[in-house]
Parts: structure tokens; sequence; C-alpha cells
């Protein structure tokens, strides 16, 4: 590819300053269709799948009284996170504490302000109120902490490297956490922006930044078909984007020290957008 037909990083961020903070302007006029539940869903499925242990539904097969208490706090980041669509209705059912990262400045502002006005509806935390807002934000039993910055020469291992923290919302650690790695690494419709030399770089650096061997990197995006049976990208000139196919992200994967342990189509999504995968990834 040319020079011309690569993302552009600030052509990139132009474009989307440009689209509504809100569902439909991050998801391209499908935000009050059945697109965003159909996708978290399945976000939510594909992740429980791998780690079962995030389930907040209670085994059948034991007492109440005797339900595991997870023995830490999970951690969470959220790649390209827009307005917060992600972590609201995926991670923060899921994880205790998300890090969202976002370069555009009004969907990291809406986002926060959104979070900052979770709510309990109630006497007290224990009683039969109700939290209306982000998950678990209200009763401060989860956070979020809002990093602005572009994922170009972002350092997951190093969150406050280069970039701007907007404020932590909800639970409030003794120490400072934002460094300590993360259990899952969640990039969806995003990174299209970043060239194959930026997209490779992004990943091993992520690689770095996981917690265990059983934590993960989930990238959930759009392919593009492969008529010659090879890897190829259409390169988006509107957003300054490229959608890769199959074989084109598996050859990135690859050469960043990964390994596809599990990868799934979405299912149920409306008809004349792109095939929609998402990929588990640990290190080879």
């Amino acid at each position: 590819m040319t020079s011309d037909t690569q993302p552009n990083l600030q052509a990139g961020i132009d474009f989307w300053e440009k689209q509504p903070a809100s569902l439909d302007g991050v998801l391209g006029g499908f935000g009050s269709g059945p697109l965003p539940r159909v996708d978290a869903l399945g976000s939510r499925q594909f992740l429980l799948g791998i780690l079962p242990e995030l389930s907040t539904i209670p085994s059948t097969l034991r007492s109440p009284c005797v339900q595991p208490v997870p023995k830490r706090r999970y951690r969470a980041l959220d790649v390209g996170a827009g307005i917060g669509r992600v972590t609201v209705d995926v991670l923060l059912r899921l994880v205790s504490d998300v890090v969202l990262l976002e370069p555009v400045e009004s969907f990291i502002k809406e986002a926060l302000e959104k979070c900052k006005n979770s709510v309990f509806l109630g006497t007290s935390h224990n009683d039969s109120g109700y939290a209306v807002g982000w998950p678990g934000i209200a009763n401060g039993g989860k956070s979020v902490t809002f990093v602005k910055a572009p994922l170009q020469n972002f350092d997951p291992a190093k969150p406050k490297n280069n970039t701007e923290i907007l404020g932590r919302v909800g639970f409030t650690p003794i120490e400072d956490d934002i460094d300590s790695g993360f259990d899952i690494i969640w990039c969806q419709w995003c990174l299209g922006h970043l060239n194959d030399p930026d997209l490779t770089e992004f990943l091993r650096m992520s690689k770095k930044a996981l917690r265990d061997p059983r934590s993960l990197i989930v990238v959930k995006e759009n392919l593009c078909t492969e008529p010659e049976g090879r890897p190829r990208a259409e390169f988006d000139k509107e957003d300054s984007s490229l959608t890769r196919s199959d074989l084109a992200f598996k050859k990135i994967f690859k050469e960043a020290g990964l390994k596809v342990f599990r990868e799934k189509v979405q299912r149920g999504l409306p008809q004349g957008l792109y095939t929609v995968k998402m990929y588990a990834l640990r290190a080879s």
C-alpha cells in the first residue's frame, strides 16, 4: 500500500470529532437498532466461555451462602472506547475495574459525564433500591479510569505515559493500581486506524501488560473478503482506516508473538455489514 492508502492519525480523529457523541454516532447510524444489544451479548458470551469465573450469576450447584468470592479484582482495558459502550454493556458486567482509552475529546467527555451521573436510588446501598447508570459505579464497588490518548505509541503496561488522565470514577484503591496490568485487553472497531507496523507494536506491548498466563487480548473487528485466499486490506479514505481480512489479522498476530486460541464470528448483526469476528489471543 502507498502512503495515501494508509491510516492517518489526525485524519481519523478529525473524522470522528465530527460525529455525534452518541450510540448512533459511534456505530455509524446503527445505535438505535438491535446491533448494540446483539453485539454486547455476543461479546459477554465469548468472554464467559473463556473465563467462566467472571459470571455474576450464582451457581445452582451451590448454596447461595457458599458462593465463591473472587480472590482479586479483575481489570480490563477498553481500547478506542468511544462513549464507553463496551465498558458499560460488556466489561463492567464482568470485571471490577476498567481503564477506558479514547482519543476523541467529545467522546471521552461524554463517557466521563455519563459515568459520573451513575446514582443509587434507595435509602442505603444494602436495601431494595437500584442503581441507575454504569454498573457498579454508584455504590463504589467498581471503577472506570478515563485516559485520553490515541493508540499509536500507547503502552498498556504504562497507561500514564504520554497520555492525559481525566479521572477515576467509583472504587478507589488504597494504592494506585493503574500500572498493575490487565486480565482483559478489549480492542473493538478501532484497530483499523493503525497501520500494520503500529498495530504489531501495540499488540506486542499489550502482551507485556497481561497479568498472568490466563489473561487475554480480544480483537473484535470487521473483516473484508479474501477472494484470492491471501491476506488483504481495504482502505476507507472517509475515516482514514483499514478493514483487514482474516489472514491479514492472523499474520499480524503471529508477528506480535500472539496465538489465536479461540475465534468466533458474531452472528445476528444487520445484513449488509462486514463480517465481524472475535479473536482471543495469548502469548505464543
